[in-house]
């Protein structure tokens, strides 16, 4: 049985996750451990790419407690692990650290697996890209990195 570590959080849901993972269950038996680094909810795009308005002061920000943070990526994954058990795949998970490098390192330091798949915003949104996310991880942990952008956010 193929082992898929799988990191994202705002993409968790996304159609072209959901077909990578259709596609790795089509080639046999595989079983996906889902990664959810709890990402501060002032660094997510939906938030990120709003224009900043004017203030007295300077520029609004968003700020929420790390707990937000947690509570929102608890929520993404347990719909995901609802869809995946739906559609048949074997599938659990964690909400972990915002890093995603550590979140990685953790999950690999009480598993094993085959295959990290990294997802994504697309480039023009995602911080993982512009942090060469992918490259890294392969380097790091000398397994096999796919990467899959979503085309919507």
């Amino acid at each position: 049985m193929h082992r898929y570590l799988v990191v994202a959080n705002q993409t968790l849901g996304s159609q072209e996750l959901r077909d990578l993972i259709s596609e790795r269950v089509a080639h046999g038996p595989a079983e996906f451990w889902l990664v959810v680094p709890a990402t501060q909810v002032s660094d997510l795009a939906s938030i990120a790419a709003l224009p900043p308005m004017p203030v007295v002061g300077g520029v609004p920000t968003i700020s929420a407690p790390p707990e937000e943070a947690r509570r929102l990526a608890q929520a993404k994954l347990q719909a995901t692990l609802k869809e995946l058990a739906a559609a048949g795949a074997t599938a659990g998970g964690e909400v972990c650290d915002p890093d995603p490098m550590r979140a990685v390192e953790d999950a690999l330091g009480r598993q094993e697996f085959d295959e990290i798949i990294v997802s994504t915003l697309p480039a023009r949104l995602s911080r993982w890209l512009h942090q060469d996310l992918p490259a890294r991880l392969g380097r790091k942990f000398h397994l096999p990195v796919t990467h899959v952008a979503a085309k919507d956010v």
